[in-house]
């Protein structure tokens, strides 16, 4: 390896040194918070597809509802998409497409339809909102067989208009009970939580997303590091290594008895410069000095 050349590999040892523990440290916390982060994106739009549920069952309710349930059509048949939970579930499902990853559950201690039947985690999560009747929203995780899974919860509370159907099998329009039957679905109370608004996220998806943006974060600090090494070591051979290698063979000549070495340029007035105008100044003295013992 050329001498000249050990200071530049010394010089970039230390900077890959210095900048990869740098990064190493920056890393950890970066992915630290792009998880962090991620998660709370993820749980942002948990938030947004319970409120789009929610909005649902509101709409369900107070317009068509009204139109589908009329009395002369109450008494012939009986329309699912009347029930806000259907027509909640059902619009979800249409939005799954979309974002498949994403469940959503209207689970119900006492439903009418048996697709609304909780699992025990479900009931566990009904629970804790009747157990705490100000609890109107719960986050959390629970492990599954795929791994963790993060969840959004909201109350259902059992108000009158569905008390019209939940109460008593006699107040409920037959038609709904030739579909559903009447051992499901009734003795409600009004304003008792009866169930809950459940939307389901695996946390490998979060992690993905944090997984994927830590990747790229790399790759691009990865590039704009060895850009700047590169840019550094031209930098540092134009500035320091090959004026300072002019001064070590001057001075190399000088130390075996050659007088006759030209002046350096002195360009400037930092540190290498002075250092060169000093070596000129060295081998001008040098010059003299000789010629007088020659003398």
């Amino acid at each position: 390896m050329n001498k000249r050349m050990k200071l530049l590999v010394k010089f970039s040892l230390v900077f890959i040194l210095v900048f990869g523990g740098g990064l190493g440290c920056a890393a950890w916390f970066a992915h630290s918070f792009l998880r962090t982060n991620a998660t709370d994106q993820v749980l942002q739009n948990a938030e947004l597809m319970m409120e789009t549920a929610t909005a649902m069952r509101t709409y369900t309710t107070k317009q068509i509802a009204p139109q589908l349930t009329r009395d002369e059509l109450r008494k012939r048949i009986f329309f699912p998409q009347t029930v806000p939970a259907y027509a909640a579930t059902e619009s979800f499902n249409y939005l799954r497409v979309n974002f498949p990853d994403y469940s959503y559950k209207e689970a119900t201690l006492n439903p009418t339809d048996l697709r609304d039947r909780p699992a025990d985690w479900e009931s566990d999560i009904i629970r804790t909102f009747r157990d705490d009747p100000g609890k109107k929203r719960f986050i959390g995780h629970r492990d599954t067989p795929t791994g963790v899974s993060w969840f959004l919860a909201r109350p259902i509370v059992a108000g009158p208009a569905c008390m019209e159907c939940h109460s008593i099998p006699a107040r409920a329009p037959a038609p709904m009970l030739a579909v559903y039957g009447s051992n499901n679905g009734f003795g409600w109370k009004l304003n008792e939580v009866v169930g809950a608004q459940i939307v389901s996220v695996p946390a490998a998806l979060p992690i993905a997303v944090a997984d994927r943006a830590f990747r790229d974060m790399l790759i691009y600090v990865g590039a704009t590091a060895l850009l700047t090494l590169v840019a550094l070591d031209l930098a540092l051979i134009l500035i320091v290594i090959r004026p300072v290698s002019k001064l070590s063979a001057m001075a190399d000549r000088i130390s075996k008895g050659d007088t006759n070495v030209e002046e350096l340029p002195v360009k400037g007035s930092d540190e290498i410069s002075i250092l060169a105008g000093s070596f000129n100044r060295m081998q001008l003295s040098l010059a003299k000095a000789i010629k007088l013992l020659e003398s």
